[in-house]
């Protein structure tokens, strides 16, 4: 969240981004931001997200970003 607020929301100074915040509907995550929103899972967070599961629904709200990275670091400890 915090990395959304400061990024893409100038702070985020109302205090608006929560976890359920359509980001999609929002126009919070576009073509541009999701790039640098990927890029951040994957510097900061070793994260890398597969292709297939860059979507809507991965990418509707803090929640789901949050649900798709826990999974996928699940899914690369057991792959250790």
């Amino acid at each position: 969240m915090k990395f959304i607020s400061e990024s893409f929301l100038e702070g985020d100074p109302k205090g608006e981004l929560t976890e359920t915040t359509p980001l999609l509907e929002w126009d919070v995550l576009n073509s541009m931001n999701s790039a640098l929103l990927l890029n951040y899972l994957r510097e900061e967070l070793r994260v890398d997200v597969p292709l297939a599961s860059i979507n809507a629904a991965n990418f509707r709200t803090v929640a789901a970003i949050s649900l798709l990275v826990s999974g996928l670091t699940a899914d690369s400890v057991e792959g250790v």
